[in-house]
């Protein structure tokens, strides 16, 4: 991984902005969308867009201890500035690093297409029901499988269903629970994180723990939770604890 994604709120902030021209004025329009005072070179700041790319400007800024972003001069950038997804308070960052912008933009359009402008209203609901949530899943790994089982596709509240948010309240009061504790064995027939099942790419991302082979690669454990628990092992655990715990081994 290049680079740590982040997003910053930047309300009132001041960020330096410098060059002129149409990359100039649209670099001040998404700073003024997400907030900040736009200032210019002399002012105090620890952040700066250096729209026109210049070297000599960049070096400036970054002796004063500022971190820089120089338009289409990505070896100058200590951050990049991703295509953007906006569905208020739901935003999606596509970043390459600076390697091509119209790959993120491409990129950008084909998720704009996939995902609902409501995708908002049921992070607002969300939030809005946070204490409900803990009331009615006070063990935080229960709360967190339920919120899986519920977000999955096909569940109450699938955030790519029309009905989302007005289904909230029956997934709150809903009796049932997220599946019982369990173990799921994966078996991998190839090396490349892109070759994996759609079973696969699912599971990864909701498992509380992963037991695994030794030459299972970290290209595929990286697919999984970050706060998954990752377990070398030689054979697929007779008690693998609570939640969803998966077994994943190479097939030869």
């Amino acid at each position: 991984m290049h680079s740590l994604p982040v997003y910053l709120r930047l309300q009132g902030r001041a960020v330096i902005l410098t060059g002129v021209g149409e990359a100039a004025d649209a670099k001040r329009r998404l700073l003024e969308r997400a907030g900040a005072r736009v200032v210019d070179e002399g002012e105090h700041a620890a952040l700066a867009i250096v729209a026109d790319g210049d070297e000599a400007t960049v070096q400036r800024l970054r002796a004063r201890g500022i971190l820089v972003n120089a338009t289409d001069r990505p070896e100058l950038c200590d951050f990049t500035l991703p295509a953007i997804v906006d569905r208020e308070p739901v935003l999606v960052a596509i970043g390459t690093g600076g390697a091509s912008a119209g790959l993120a933009k491409a990129l950008r359009q084909r998720i704009e297409a996939m995902l609902p402008a409501r995708l908002g209203s049921l992070a607002t609901a969300l939030h809005d029901a946070r204490t409900a949530i803990r009331r009615r899943w006070p063990d935080a790994a229960a709360r967190r499988r339920a919120i899986d089982a519920g977000l999955a596709q096909g569940g109450l509240i699938d955030p790519l269903s029309e009905g989302a948010v007005n289904a909230l309240p029956d997934w709150l009061a809903d009796a049932g629970d997220a599946r019982a504790d369990r173990l799921e064995t994966v078996r991998l027939l190839s090396r490349d994180p892109d070759d994996l099942t759609l079973r696969a790419a699912r599971l990864l991302g909701e498992a509380d723990r992963l037991y695994h082979a030794p030459d299972v690669p970290d290209a595929i454990l990286d697919r999984a939770r970050a706060d998954a628990v990752r377990i070398a092992a030689s054979a697929a655990p007779e008690k693998p604890g609570a939640g969803l715990s998966l077994w994943l081994e190479m097939m030869p």
